[in-house]
């Protein structure tokens, strides 16, 4: 088991260890990150248990193709956006089938900052299955800002994201329980 230097377990085998108890499955879209996500759990022996796929989708048309995020979303808030990120979540985690479709979408750097989306802004959508006919299904987005180098932006929004993930599976597992 790899460690941070406080001794806890890594991210990815945090939130692996939670998606597996809880009996669920991701699917990611990556935007900003490039695969990252899908590299970090998959470090992870018997990830295959929980992890379906990451989908790489870096420009606008991949968006659409791949994820069904809508043209009208693109043109009016921009990739790096909260619609986008949602949309992403949503369109992977129906795509795939899977409890929970992870998004990132953002401005890794070290350019391409705009007013109001400084470098290091990322938007990290989360979807949720719930049964069919519960109509406890659910979107949600959070928005971050993160700094330091390419790399470390891109390191940063991965694991924050998988972080985002491991506590949405465990506030939806214990209200399972209620």
């Amino acid at each position: 088991m790899r460690e941070f230097e406080s001794g806890q377990p890594e991210a990815e085998e945090r939130v692996g260890d939670t998606l597996r108890d809880a009996g669920h499955t991701v699917a990611v879209a990556e935007s900003c990150t490039g695969g990252l996500i899908g590299s970090l759990l998959t470090d992870v022996p018997g990830s295959s248990d929980y992890f379906d796929r990451s989908l790489v989708t870096y420009s606008y048309d991949a968006k659409r193709h791949e994820l069904a995020v809508s043209r009208e979303s693109l043109d009016e808030h921009g990739a790096v956006s909260e619609p986008v990120a949602g949309e992403m979540a949503a369109g992977v985690r129906d795509i795939a089938d899977t409890t929970w479709g992870l998004a990132t979408t953002g401005i890794a750097g070290p350019d391409g900052g705009l007013p109001g989306k400084p470098v290091g802004t990322v938007f990290v959508g989360i979807a949720f299955a719930a049964p069919w006919g519960s109509g406890d299904s659910y979107t949600r987005v959070e928005r971050f800002e993160y700094d330091g180098s390419r790399t470390q932006v891109k390191e940063q929004i991965a694991r924050g994201a998988l972080e985002l993930l491991r506590e949405e599976v465990e506030s939806v597992s214990e209200n399972a329980g209620d």
